[in-house]
């Protein structure tokens, strides 16, 4: 008789009650702090139709990263790679009834069939935080200070991260602007990256990222930025938006680097 292997399937992880207190010191902050700014938790089912991620996502995340497989009813079926496309797709089926601005937030298990390595799995939970309905640059402002809420609650210092911003040549305004803006706030460690570009295919305003600083851990920690023009994927009228996401596993290497506290 065969003996089977003890190992989980490779790329995911079993979290024992140690691993589950990191997780859930993890999550208490990004909760605390997102409701904190009067943000809404919401979930869906991780299985979404393939189509979803065909048209913005970008070639490179269907083709070659994820988890498609035909069902029994012979529909493509994808375990998601991300939030937002059902982000959309769950406010638009609801567009009439909603009250916007809305302020949303979720903590969903996200899959991607890539090369594990440090800081990446085939598997893992990101903190997914997103405004709709704000057209003009207070949004990015808000969302961006909520992620850096969330690095201070964490106990870091402002040496400990760098945020780096870019837009397209014909907002160089646009990002001027919140970059005063968030400098009013105190928020000083900003820098802007003109070769910054976020994956998603769907992104047509500011790009962010927060880059851990310690040369151990010279990575990406969060980021996000304004995407448009998603709600045209189901014909309803277009609502402006501004999100991030941000890893358990990042947010973890960087607790850990930094000796900062990680668990209550």
């Amino acid at each position: 008789m065969t003996k089977l292997d003890t190992a989980p399937y490779k790329g995911v992880q079993d979290f024992y009650p140690e691993d589950m207190r990191v997780e859930k010191y993890i999550f208490s902050v990004w909760s605390k702090i997102a409701e904190q700014y009067g943000y809404e938790e919401y979930g869906a089912s991780p299985l979404e139709p393939t189509e979803l991620y065909a048209e913005k996502s970008g070639e490179e995340i269907v083709n070659e990263q994820t988890f498609t497989f035909t069902d029994r009813g012979g529909r493509s079926v994808t375990l998601r790679p991300e939030m937002t496309p059902t982000l959309a797709r769950m406010v638009a089926a609801r567009r009439r009834t909603l009250k916007f601005p809305l302020r949303w937030y979720s903590i969903p298990n996200l899959f991607r069939y890539e090369k594990p390595q440090r800081g990446r799995r085939r598997e893992h939970y990101q903190l997914n935080v997103d405004i709709m309905g704000v057209p003009d640059q207070s949004a990015d402002v808000e969302i961006i200070s909520l992620a850096d809420a969330i690095m201070q609650e964490f106990g870091a210092s402002r040496d400990s991260y760098e945020i780096r911003l870019s837009a397209p040549a014909s907002m160089s305004d646009t990002l001027g602007e919140v970059m005063n803006a968030l400098q009013e706030k105190g928020i000083t460690n900003l820098k802007i990256d003109e070769t910054l570009k976020r994956g998603q295919a769907y992104y047509t305003g500011v790009v962010f990222e927060f880059f851990d600083t310690d040369p151990a851990n010279p990575r990406s920690i969060l980021g996000g930025g304004r995407y448009d023009n998603l709600m045209e994927l189901f014909d309803v009228e277009a609502v402006p938006a501004v999100g991030f996401g941000a890893g358990d596993i990042t947010m973890r290497d960087f607790l850990e680097t930094h000796s900062l506290k990680t668990s209550k």
